[in-house]
């Protein structure tokens, strides 16, 4: 099948045998072109592969293409100033989500069994939820980013995104030795927390809700979104581009170097407020789930927006409710749950604790099975 434009970036001249890998463009291949959705890396052809690549080529997977991402994976609607933007295959004219746009995209249109992306505010799962797909952010720390440009690193994820819950727990299993599927008797007593309904649009809350309902101990909590900690984020990407941007400030596009300007005026004492705000958050959140094990959230407030507007003003809907386990460093399922505003696709959000990657794919295949139309 011909790729449409603005989805890959560089292919394989043979692909190998095997399931049909998508890999997001931040993550390295040797002998093949990785930009990271940079105009400064147009023409980077890296010598060695990253590991979470190695490990799925290792297991029966096949590279069989690079995807187009948010430049630098900094941007919500992988809409690239230098490479084109990423189309929604499933909802022409609206955004593919970001940053790991291409990836979803590659998933959706039938171009890739499965993909690997990255997830820093929520760039595995916005885009999943864009493009009708499934996509799983794990605990931070499990799946290796050696080889993965970063964006923030304490809170940089790598992870998979497939058409369905168990493409990406055979993908988990490639990615991380040893990993072990929770058995449907885990899910006998599971308390589930339903959270962050009221933000959504009407359409979206129903499927949620729905979806939640199919939980029989479920009930209703208010955490806090952890907005307090961006300046951690902002800090640390500052600190990865310090010096690139130093030298090659012409070479980024325009969202992206406004957003960076903001992040190299985060002070000292902004980021040690950050710091101090995210183990409060971890604590409070700890707190909550000693009460439940599970908690159930639209990934988004909204289906896939319309494509080009303004990112900068569209990124904090994108992230407001996928943001919180990146600060918490939990797993995180997004997976569609139904027909809901312009009959685009909801997208269900399942959360645990750190650690609980097991149980969250577990419910997530439940609620899938429950959900097929």
């Amino acid at each position: 099948m011909e790729a449409p434009p603005g989805i890959f970036l560089a292919r394989p001249e043979q692909p190998a045998e095997g399931i049909r890998l998508a890999v997001k463009d931040l993550f390295d291949t040797a002998g093949l072109t990785t930009t990271y959705g940079s105009a400064i890396f147009a023409d980077h052809v890296p010598t060695t592969t990253a590991a979470a690549v190695r490990r799925l080529e290792g297991r029966g997977y096949a590279d069989v293409g690079k995807t187009n991402l948010h430049e630098f994976a900094y941007g919500t609607t992988s809409e690239n100033p230098h490479f084109g933007t990423v189309p929604n295959p499933i909802a022409p004219g609206r955004v593919a989500g970001g940053s790991s746009g291409g990836s979803a995209a590659a998933v959706a249109a039938g171009l890739a069994d499965a993909a690997l992306g990255s997830d820093t505010g929520g760039s595995i799962r916005i885009p999943a939820a864009c493009c009708g797909v499934v996509g799983f952010k794990p605990t931070w720390g499990l799946v290796p980013l050696e080889g993965c440009f970063p964006l923030a690193p304490s809170l940089d994820h790598g992870g998979p995104m497939a058409p369905s819950v168990e493409g990406c727990t055979a993908m988990l299993e490639a990615l991380v030795p040893g990993f072990e599927r929770a058995t449907l008797d885990a899910l006998a007593d599971v308390r589930i927390g339903v959270a962050w309904t009221e933000q959504a649009e009407p359409l979206v809350r129903a499927r949620v809700e729905e979806a939640a309902a199919l939980f029989p101990d479920r009930q209703p909590i208010e955490p806090p979104l952890g907005e307090a900690a961006r300046t951690v984020f902002m800090r640390e990407v500052a600190d990865v581009h310090r010096e690139l941007y130093a030298e090659n400030a012409d070479l980024y596009g325009a969202n992206v170097a406004a957003k960076l300007e903001l992040c190299l005026a985060v002070t000292d004492a902004e980021y040690a407020a950050g710091i101090r705000a995210r183990e409060t958050y971890r604590g409070q959140m700890a707190e909550l789930y000693a009460e439940v094990d599970l908690i159930v959230t639209p990934t988004l407030p909204f289906v896939a927006p319309a494509a080009g507007q303004d990112e900068r003003e569209l990124r904090g809907g994108l992230t407001l409710l996928t943001w919180p386990f990146n600060v918490l460093g939990a797993p995180a399922l997004a997976l569609p749950c139904g027909s809901a505003e312009d009959g685009l696709p909801a997208s269900v959000q399942v959360a645990g604790p750190p650690g609980a990657d097991a149980l969250v794919l577990a419910a997530g295949a439940l609620l899938e099975q429950a959900l097929k139309p």
